[in-house]
C-alpha cells in the first residue's frame, strides 16, 4: 500500500517524536539556505519519495477538501488558520 504525503508526514512526525536523533535531524532542515528542499531530502534518505513540490501540492489540497467541507465552501468561506501548510503542522507537532 503506497502512503499519501499527509500519511507519510504524519509517519514520520511520530517516529521523530520517538527518537530523539530523528528529531534533531529533521529540526536541523530548517537552518538551511532551502529548508523545505532538505526536508525532502532526508524524507527521501529514510525512504519516503518526497519532493517540495508533494509537500506543496498536498498542502493545497488538504486546505481545499477542509474549505468546501465549510459553509459550502464558497468565497465567503473563513480563512481556516493554518491549516495551509502541512510542512509547518509537521514541525508544529515536534
Amino acid at each position: 500500500m503506497q502512503l499519501n504525503v499527509p500519511e507519510i508526514l504524519a509517519k514520520l512526525q511520530k517516529e521523530a517524536l520517538h527518537d530523539m536523533k530523528l528529531k534533531e535531524r529533521f529540526l536541523k532542515t530548517r537552518n538551511g539556505e532551502f529548508p523545505l528542499r532538505d526536508f525532502c531530502a532526508l524524507c527521501r534518505e529514510l525512504g519516503y519519495e518526497i519532493y517540495p513540490m508533494d509537500v506543496i501540492a498536498a498542502s493545497e489540497e488538504t486546505y481545499a477538501a477542509m474549505k468546501r467541507s465549510t459553509n459550502g465552501g464558497g468565497e465567503n468561506s473563513p480563512k481556516l488558520v493554518g491549516e495551509d501548510d502541512l510542512y509547518e503542522d509537521f514541525f508544529s507537532g515536534l
